[in-house]
C-alpha cells in the first residue's frame, strides 16, 4: 500500500506496473517519470523501468488492510494494458471482490480491452471503473464505458487538452477534470472545465476539480471560480 497525494483516493496499490503510450495524454506521463525514480532507487518492482509487469506478491495486499480504504488500482501502469494477461486479470478481480470492505477504482485509457474483457470476470459491486479522456477524439472511450456493469462509472478528463464539447453523461456517475502537471506541462484553458462542470451540474453528476496543472502545480491550486469542487458519488455519500 502506498499512502498517496492523488487527492480523490486514499491510497494506491499496484499488482500491475508499466505502461505504454496510446494516445496525447500520455506525452507527458507522471507514471513513467516516477518509475525511472524507483528503478534507480532500486524498487525491485521497477528494475525493468516503465515495461510491464505483473506482481503476483502484491495480490494479497488488501487482504491485509482491516480498515476500509478507498483504493486506486495501478496507478503505475495499465491493468487492462494488452501485455497483461486476462487470467492476472481475473486474479486481480477476485482479490477486490474476497475484500468487499475496499472501495477500488481502476482507471484506462484500453477502453476496448476492456470492453473485451469484462465479460470475462465477476464484475463485483465495490469496483469502481473509469476511463482517461484527454480530447474530443477519445470519447469513444465514453461509449465503451457504458457496457460496464459498474456500480459506479467514471471519467477522468485529465490532463485536459481540449474542449469537450460531444460529451454526454448519461450513464456516468462522476467526473474528475484537472489540467497536465509536471515538466513540459500543456496548459488548460478555464472555459474548458467551466463548461464541463457545467454539464455536470446540469446533469446532477458529481464534479471533481483536480488541478489546474502547471510546471508547479501547487502555484495553480483547485479552485474553479472561487470554490474547491470536490464532489463524490452518492455511493460514497450513502455510506458517510
Amino acid at each position: 500500500m502506498s499512502i498517496t497525494s492523488i487527492e480523490w483516493t486514499e491510497v494506491t496499490w499496484n499488482p500491475v506496473t508499466g505502461c505504454s503510450k496510446v494516445s496525447p495524454g500520455c506525452l507527458n506521463c507522471y507514471a513513467e517519470r516516477m518509475a525511472k525514480r524507483l528503478q534507480a532507487m532500486g524498487q525491485p518492482n521497477y528494475r525493468d523501468g516503465f515495461a510491464v509487469r505483473t506482481h503476483e506478491r502484491m495480490l494479497d495486499l488488501p487482504s491485509k488492510w482491516a480498515k476500509p480504504r478507498m483504493v486506486f488500482v495501478n496507478s503505475m501502469g495499465d491493468l487492462f494494458h494488452e501485455e497483461v494477461p486476462v487470467e492476472f486479470i481475473r486474479r486481480v478481480f477476485q482479490v477486490m471482490e474476497s475484500t468487499p470492505h475496499h472501495t477500488y477504482q481502476l482507471l484506462t485509457k484500453r477502453a476496448d480491452r476492456l470492453a473485451a474483457v469484462y465479460p470475462l470476470v465477476s464484475w463485483p459491486q465495490n469496483v469502481w471503473m473509469g476511463v482517461t479522456v484527454e480530447d474530443n477524439q477519445r470519447l469513444t472511450r465514453v461509449e465503451q464505458l457504458r457496457e460496464v456493469p459498474s456500480t459506479v462509472r467514471f471519467l477522468s478528463l485529465e490532463p485536459l487538452l481540449g474542449p469537450l464539447p460531444d460529451l454526454r453523461l448519461d450513464g456516468i456517475a462522476w467526473v474528475i477534470a484537472g489540467g497536465e502537471s509536471g515538466p513540459g506541462a500543456r496548459p488548460m484553458k478555464p472555459d474548458w472545465v467551466v463548461e464541463i462542470r457545467d454539464r455536470c451540474v446540469d446533469a446532477g453528476v458529481p464534479f471533481f476539480f483536480k488541478q489546474w496543472g502547471g510546471v508547479r502545480k501547487k502555484a495553480g491550486g483547485r479552485e474553479l471560480e472561487n470554490r474547491v469542487w470536490s464532489q463524490m458519488p452518492s455511493a460514497v455519500a450513502d455510506a458517510v
